[in-house]
């Protein structure tokens, strides 16, 4: 066998593990029908208390391989009319135009751009859009596990977290000094296509 040939071969290899690797991140779909998903918000209401609340209507997907986690990628959309801050009313007011406007703006999305961290957790990094204006956060993400179902699926799961801040998504509403900074907690469990 030629020196020539041999070369050949180990790149041929090289290539084939390289794009090996990339084809292995599976897809999977977030469980929202189970309820093994949610995404809540914490909020300091007049500097006296948190007001805590969800968003009980969202979807998304998102790829995942633990050997090679800097390829995973999430895109997830939020119906804004679902907020849940468990008080009718307040529901209500936080719909409207002082807030999320859901009449103009109906969808909130994040998109993911990169992901710097090993498998056990790191920093998502992409674009969220809401209320009209698209900004670049980093989510702070702790992978919490994966394996096999009861009913003959496979799933995976992690926690995110995300300090936003109301005015620079143009919310300016009034509610004390400190409620501008809204803590985001994210719990997302997806079952693998």
């Amino acid at each position: 066998m030629t020196l020539k040939r041999i070369l050949y071969i180990v790149l041929l290899s090289s290539v084939l593990t390289v794009l090996g690797k990339g084809a292995v991140a599976a897809e999977y779909e977030i469980d929202i029908e189970g309820m093994h998903a949610a995404v809540q918000f914490r909020i300091i209401h007049l500097g006296y208390s948190v007001l805590t609340g969800r968003f009980n209507d969202f979807g998304g997907s998102f790829s995942w391989d633990k050997d090679n986690p800097e390829a995973s990628l999430i895109n997830v959309t939020i119906k804004t009319a679902s907020i849940d801050s468990n008080h009718a009313e307040r529901d209500k007011h936080l719909r409207e135009a002082d807030f999320l406007d859901v009449e103009k703006y109906p969808e909130a999305t994040f998109k993911s751009t990169k992901y710097d961290g090993d498998a056990n957790g790191g920093k998502l990094q992409g674009i969220l859009t809401l209320h009209g204006v698209s900004k670049p956060i980093t989510i702070d993400m702790k992978f919490i596990g994966e394996g096999d179902d009861p009913w003959g699926g496979y799933r995976a799961g992690f926690e995110g977290n995300v300090t936003l801040r109301r005015s620079d998504f143009g919310m300016n509403y009034d509610l004390g000094p400190k409620s501008d900074e809204m803590e985001l907690d994210l719990y997302i469990e997806g079952v693998r296509k």
